[in-house]
Order: structure tokens, then sequence, then C-alpha cells
């Protein structure tokens, strides 16, 4: 899996904007929003990619402190250098780290944060156990994940764009058409919606809710850990 992603950093950006019409950028403003009124100090960005949604959190939330962690060192890499050139270093801090086993102290963060990475957690129960731990009482998690959009017409049409078009310009583009085949066959896989909000339930998280964004073809997930 993290080869995967190393093969693709060097395009992993300029695919995610270029191929989802730069909606993603929306996707992750209206998720960030959600942790305004909490004000949280300490944020964990979880499987943090290129460290464009820990980027985003910091510009809009401020933070005293975020930490990234991801499986890919290629990412990493790419966003360690995004946070240099912002002069983000002394505030945003990226590191290699298995979701699935956070270095992290027990309620240490008020917000933890993942887009686009839970449905790639080889045990989801797991890695969702572990953001749970580490959430202070009161803490909230934020996450961003693709789902499967209900409307007939917005289904069949993200279906052919997902199957027919990704992996052709992933081929073109990332010179490695096996990731952009794999994003659609991680997501049909994927429990989202009820479901998903079920397995937080059973985590142990409370006022689980889910507000789906562009008819459906993605999912924010809200969360909070009580006293």
């Amino acid at each position: 899996m993290s080869q995967m992603f190393d093969n693709i950093a060097h395009k992993y950006d300029f695919l995610n904007h270029f191929l989802s019409f730069n909606i993603d950028k929306v996707w992750r403003k209206k998720a960030i929003k959600m942790l305004a009124p909490s004000a949280p100090k300490r944020i964990l960005d979880v499987a943090c990619g290129t460290a464009d949604f820990s980027i985003d959190a910091y510009k809009r939330l401020q933070p005293e402190k975020i930490y990234g962690i991801d499986i890919s060192e290629g990412m990493l890499a790419v966003g360690r250098e995004k946070i240099q050139q912002k002069g983000l270093k002394n505030v945003i801090t990226l590191s290699l780290g298995d979701a699935e086993n956070i270095q992290f102290k027990t309620a240490s963060f008020d917000a933890v944060t993942a887009a686009f990475g839970v449905r790639n957690f080889e045990h989801l129960s797991k890695g969702l156990s572990e953001m749970y731990r580490i959430l202070r009482p009161g803490g909230e998690i934020i996450i961003l994940e693709f789902s499967h959009p209900r409307f007939f017409l917005v289904k069949h049409l993200y279906n052919l764009y997902s199957y027919a078009v990704l992996p052709v310009c992933g081929r073109i583009f990332s010179k490695d058409s096996s990731a952009y085949s794999y994003l659609p066959e991680s997501v049909q896989q994927f429990p989202d919606g009820k479901q998903f909000l079920e397995k937080l339930k059973r985590i142990g998280f409370s006022n689980c809710k889910e507000k789906t964004v562009s008819f459906g073809i993605a999912s924010i997930y809200f969360a909070k850990k009580e006293n």
C-alpha cells in the first residue's frame, strides 16, 4: 500500500484537484468548518498524505499544533515541502505513522481528522479505536471520505467516471494506473453512511452524524468522545 502511494506522490495533488474539478477543496472546507465551534488547540491528521487537510485546518482554525501521520514517505515528503514553502513548519509536523498503531499518548488531542484515508485501513475498527484512544474527553473527530451516491443518475455517471475515466487519466499522468483502479474498488468496499455511523458508535463515539456532499459522492462524518 505505501509503495503505491509513493509511486503517485509527485502527481497526487494535481490529479486530486484535476480529477475532482477542484470540488475536493470545497469538501475539505466544509469538513473543517464543522470543527470551528470547538476551536481545537491540538489536532492529529491521520493518513495526512500531502498535508492539504492539515494546511487548510491551520489556515481556518489556527490551532497551536497539528501533527500529521501517514504510511507513505513519498507523500510526506511532498507535504513537508508545501509546509516549508508556507512557513508553517513550526506548527505542522508530519511523520511516518500507522493509523492502526498511533504513536501518541492516550487523550492527547482535541480533534482528529482524516480525509480520504480511512477506507485504506487494513482493519477499520482498529484504526477508529486508535483515533478514539488519542482523543481527550470531549474531543471531536471529522472524517471526510468517498461514499456511494444514492441518486440513480449520479450513481451511474459516477461509476462510469470512476471505472472508465480515472484509470486512464491515472495511467497518463502518474504512470501508475493501478492506483486509480484501486480508488473506485476501495470506495465500493467501504461501509459508508449508516454502516459507518454504527461502527463509530460501537467504538464508543457519541453524537455521530453524516453530512453528504455533492449528491452523495462524498460524506463528512462527525463524532465526539464524551467526558
